[in-house]
């Protein structure tokens, strides 16, 4: 079938099942999501055979390790997904809150309440988790999903859409309000993106060029996931044993996703005493050092082996172990690089300082800013929110970590007893 035929016909058959979401109470789209997750625990044969599929054709494919990284699921990783459900289940109901209320001099009774955007649109690189925790964060927001992943996880996403549609069967909620859009032909993207009228909202999630491509020829609506080029800064009144950990942890953590940091900027004050010990213990934990000059003075000092940075690799996000390191004079210029360079995602101060973490907070324009804390806190399960749907770094409806009300409207309830307009 022609690609915006398809796209047409799994929205349409989206937004029919859908009623069913709608007509479901909060305990009804709860008891899916425990249904989910253990069909999810009991399936993890399947699924991990599955994803072996799509390992073994990325390896021969040549894929970069840390695109493997994201490809792969894991019995660990499998039962994330299994607490992200259950963690969702755990959560407010998002919708049919009452965000406003009021009673006009007319009499008229005005409420505001939360309702869900209706079919949503997955664009998705790689990782396969993705698909589980967009399709219980939409389930749960009452959204149905159209869920176009990459053609390298396409063996392990069907799989998964499969499982969770095998557990909707025995509720009240249609399966059919989760659709697996094919990935064997790049045609489906765009037929998705333009699909305005069938689609409500489209939400990209991978490299900053994917999410550049659906932001810039999408007619449907979009929330824009951004790219991460995070900085950890350690500042003058910095405790250093704190932050060497959160250094290591902001970076080495896993270095494929997008709240990894990929610059540290230290104060001049202290890089003498931080910089030779986090240089070396950066080394040896396989971290490719790409530093500016006055750095290359001390890493020569201790001889740990560095490239001197360019000016594309300020910009850059690595998805891997490498990492770019300069000295700043002060707070001010810290903040002035990071606005230069980063993408709005997160970025870390590292300092006793109040005043100066007060002033880092202010000047950073950013979803996220961590105080004393890794960069990887940036992530719905650690904020509280169960999965996360991504980590938006527009200003418009949401910011940060995108949880269940993230992926709500609302409506306008107005109530009255026969009055008309003059």
């Amino acid at each position: 079938m022609e690609a915006t035929a398809l796209i047409a016909q799994l929205a349409d058959t989206a937004r029919l099942a859908a009623r069913t979401l709608i007509a479901a109470s909060h305990a009804d789209r709860v008891e899916a999501l425990n249904r989910i997750a253990q069909e999810l625990a009991s399936s993890e044969v399947e699924i991990l055979a599955a994803n072996a599929q799509d390992m073994q054709r990325a390896d021969k494919d040549g894929m970069a390790s840390s695109m493997q990284d994201r490809l792969l699921l894991t019995p660990a990783r499998i039962h994330g997904m299994v607490d992200g459900a259950r963690q969702l289940t755990k959560l407010a109901n998002p919708l049919g809150q009452t965000l406003r209320e009021s009673t006009l001099d007319n009499g008229l009774h005005l409420k505001q309440i939360t309702v869900p955007f209706g079919v949503v649109g997955m664009v998705y690189e790689a990782r396969p988790n993705v698909t589980v925790d967009a399709a219980l964060i939409l389930l749960m927001s009452g959204n149905a999903a159209l869920l176009r992943g990459s053609s390298s996880a396409d063996a392990s996403n069907r799989i998964l859409v499969e499982v969770m549609r095998r557990a909707l069967a025995h509720t009240n909620i249609s399966p059919d309000v989760l659709q697996c859009v094919p990935s064997d032909d790049r045609s489906t993207v765009q037929a998705l993106l333009h699909a305005r009228g069938k689609v409500d909202l489209v939400i990209p999630r991978g490299s900053a060029a994917l999410i550049r491509t659906v932001v810039d020829d999408s007619t449907v609506p979009t929330i824009e996931t951004g790219a991460g080029v995070c900085h950890v800064y350690v500042d003058e009144d910095a405790d250093l044993a704190k932050a060497l950990p959160i250094l290591i942890n902001s970076k080495t953590h896993r270095p494929s996703v997008c709240n990894a940091a990929e610059t540290l900027l230290v104060h001049e004050k202290v890089a003498a005493e931080f910089l030779p010990g986090a240089l070396k213990t950066l080394s040896d934990l396989g971290v490719k050092l790409n530093v500016d000059s006055k750095v290359e003075v001390i890493a020569a000092a201790a001889g740990v082996p560095t490239s001197r940075a360019t000016e594309e690799n300020w910009s850059t996000e690595y998805n891997s172990l490498e990492i770019n390191i300069a000295i700043v004079p002060n707070l001010l210029a810290a903040s002035d690089h990071i606005a230069k360079y980063g993408t709005k995602h997160t970025e870390a101060i590292v300092t006793e300082n109040s005043d100066h973490s007060a002033q880092f907070i202010a000047l950073s324009d950013c979803a996220a800013v961590m105080i004393n804390a890794s960069t990887r806190f940036t992530d719905g399960e650690q904020m509280g929110f169960g999965a996360e749907i991504g980590i938006s770094n527009q200003k418009l409806h949401a910011r940060g970590p995108m949880g269940l009300e993230a992926m709500t409207t609302t409506t306008w309830i107005v109530s009255g007893n026969g009055q008309i307009r003059s």
